[in-house]
């Protein structure tokens, strides 16, 4: 699963090929969470509440850049969260 972006311990993954809605994966030491592209709700998974903010700050940032690879089936790194 390519990866697409990198903070704080937090590595962002994204592939195609994978099931609805568009999404995209979130990796914090040994936690994994799934977010919803559209709502940036995290729709499985289990980070904790610190990572997941992270996550969503970041998301909130680069959400168009998340549809249009969805869209496109394109990959490009993002950059991390400032």
């Amino acid at each position: 699963m390519p990866e697409i972006s990198r903070f704080y311990e937090v590595i962002i993954k994204l592939f195609f090929g994978d099931h609805a809605p568009p999404h995209f994966h979130a990796v914090y030491r040994e936690h994994n969470a799934i977010f919803d592209i559209e709502t940036l709700e995290m729709i499985e998974g289990d980070l904790p509440s610190r990572a997941r903010k992270l996550v969503v700050e970041w998301a909130t940032s680069y959400k168009s850049d998340l549809q249009e690879m969805w869209r496109l089936q394109e990959f490009k790194k993002l950059p991390p969260l400032q």
